[in-house]
């Protein structure tokens, strides 16, 4: 049974799944009734975030044009251009024993492409979420719902694995941006010429 956190909740996550050595991180959500007459596409983008919280390199960067990081221990498995059907929408594979050592956090994110061209925004997405299953025996292990907390934001950090004493947890996060990927990508130290 899986352990369903609330915003700001962290939890451990090798710890107590011993032998845990490679996960999916699903994202998922659905948009609302939209009649701007263009396509919502919602995108899950990865940082993996050296001890000053920043991308060492564009690399650390994964997202649909960039599959995966330098030594392929993070993997965006592809791009879902509209949010059809139930469970995932896109996924990210992590080989936590194989997480460079730099790599002190890997924050997961979810943006809408071209969300001011085409004015829109998270108030309209529901039902987002992120969960954590284990690859190899497919349980499900943490979930976290996200909630109707958003408005104007165009981009979502929704959680956060970290390591702490040698171990991975998992936090919580749920923290809108309004100015998109750009935002995000700024905030974690890469450059948005």
């Amino acid at each position: 049974m899986a352990i369903s956190l609330s915003k700001g909740q962290k939890i451990d996550l090798t710890k107590t799944n011993p032998g845990l050595s490679k996960i999916t991180v699903g994202l998922g959500w659905d948009t609302n009734k939209y009649d701007g007459g263009k396509d919502f596409d919602l995108d899950a983008s990865v940082f993996c975030l050296n001890a000053e919280g920043k991308v060492g390199s564009d690399s650390d960067f994964i997202f649909y044009n960039n599959p995966k990081n330098s030594n392929g221990s993070v993997v965006h498995t592809g791009d879902n251009r509209t949010g059809a059907g139930d469970g995932d929408d896109e996924q990210v594979s992590v080989e936590l024993g194989a997480v460079p050592a730099e790599t002190d956090k890997i924050a997961f994110g979810i943006t809408i492409h071209d969300a001011q061209a085409r004015s829109q925004n998270f108030g309209q997405v529901s039902n987002a979420f992120v969960r954590i299953v284990d690859e190899q025996s497919g349980t499900e292990l943490i979930r976290y719902d996200l909630g109707e907390d958003f408005s104007v934001e165009t981009a979502v950090i929704v959680g956060e694995l970290y390591r702490h004493s040698g171990e991975w947890k998992f936090s919580a996060v749920g923290s809108g941006f309004q100015d998109g990927l750009a935002g995000l990508a700024r905030n974690y130290g890469l450059s948005t010429n």
